[in-house]
């Protein structure tokens, strides 16, 4: 059961994370009524729950990591995502934020790779993420099947 919740656990993030991340955020600087200042306020109230959000879900997958036998692979990516995930939290979200007080204050602030890079650590838990669904899909798969 513990490798089922993990499965779901991890499906939910990707969802969430393509839902918050790739379509809703970019979506958002499309409406011609939202200026860039507001649809910048808007992602980082978004951004600032999403955060609040992805660690109740890494943190929802640690106990199926304790009581089920931990394979190495999920135990080293679900470490590995906290470790983005803590990046994110602690480095870019602050210098993101401050970047988007500064455009609200009429200011030009210099260009900077943040962005990118939040934008990339996402790829990268993505990925991690299919890889653990594709391993527990089969895992679950070869369970079944005994």
């Amino acid at each position: 059961m513990a490798h089922v919740i993990y499965l779901i656990l991890s499906v939910l993030w990707i969802g969430l994370l393509i839902g918050v991340s790739f379509i809703a955020t970019p979506v958002k600087f499309l409406a011609p009524s939202l200026t860039r200042p507001v649809a910048l306020d808007v992602g980082r109230v978004t951004f600032a729950i999403w955060n609040d959000i992805e660690w109740l879900v890494l943190a929802l997958l640690v106990p199926p990591l304790v009581f089920m036998n931990i394979d190495h692979f999920s135990a080293v990516a679900t470490f590995v995502l906290g470790i983005l995930l803590l990046l994110q939290s602690a480095v870019l979200l602050p210098v993101l934020n401050e970047r988007v007080m500064v455009i609200q204050s009429g200011k030009h602030p210099p260009s900077s790779a943040d962005h990118r890079n939040y934008i990339v650590i996402d790829i990268v838990k993505l990925c991690i993420l299919a890889t653990i669904v594709w391993k527990q899909s089969g895992g679950i798969a070869t369970l079944l099947a005994k």
